[in-house]
């Protein structure tokens, strides 16, 4: 099938397909700096070979268990050889949406809040939304600002607030019968032609906290870990 290329990102490239999906081709470009694989990071400071492959046979190990559940995701297919995944097109809500289901308070919440708690205390499935901005530190939105701005509706909100609990208990269950425990977690959203909301980019180690007995477990040993 013909691929035009529409999109070169920092650790994935988007082309468009003949049937009107996209392709997502995964890289073994990281995030980083000087060096060091950080996946907070906003440009790519290394590569590591093998990280693409892992990162999609990740995404598509929780992409088909959220389909399976019945939860809207761009997901169609992937083929491993070429490191690519078949997804539906997708808009993305304005400029760019991060949405961070946190179970700990730790890392920037932790950070901005702890007058009001203790660092790594629980939190009941914590949703919040940030839109991607490097320069402006990806600035908080609240439901009220997105809704104000023209960015989503209250329903749309409302759907991704649901979706983002759901998808989040089910990569959390699945890691913690790997003796796992994860503390937040980041993913990306967007709408079809009808304006239904749908989980979208990809669901890889670098996209979570996780710990093991009270220890960060960084993102490439949690991926050799799970897939162990």
């Amino acid at each position: 099938m013909e691929k035009k290329l529409i999109y070169t990102g920092k650790t994935k490239n988007v082309y468009a397909l003949e049937n009107g999906n996209c392709l997502l081709k995964f890289k073994d470009d990281c995030t980083g700096k000087d060096g060091v694989f950080d996946p907070g990071e906003n440009s790519v400071g290394l590569t590591i070979d093998g990280v693409g492959d892992v990162n999609l046979r990740m995404s598509i190990y929780f992409f088909e268990k959220i389909n399976a559940a019945g939860i809207k995701t761009h997901y169609v297919n992937a083929n491993l050889e070429d490191t690519t995944m078949e997804v539906l097109p997708a808009k993305v809500f304005g400029k760019g949406l991060e949405v961070i289901c946190r179970y700990k308070a730790v890392g920037s919440f932790y950070r901005r809040y702890s007058d009001y708690c203790t660092e790594g205390q629980d939190l009941s499935a914590y949703v919040e939304m940030t839109f991607k901005n490097d320069e402006k530190g990806d600035p908080l939105v609240t439901k009220d600002g997105l809704v104000e701005l023209g960015v989503m509706t209250e329903k749309q909100y409302e759907d991704i607030k649901k979706m983002t609990q759901d998808i989040t208990k089910i990569v959390a269950d699945d890691l913690k019968e790997k003796g796992l425990d994860m503390y937040d977690i980041k993913f990306e959203f967007g709408y079809d032609p009808n304006g239904d909301v749908m989980l979208i980019d990809e669901i890889a180690s670098g996209n979570m906290r996780v710990y093991k007995n009270g220890e960060y477990i960084d993102p490439m040993t949690l991926s050799k870990l799970f897939f162990a």
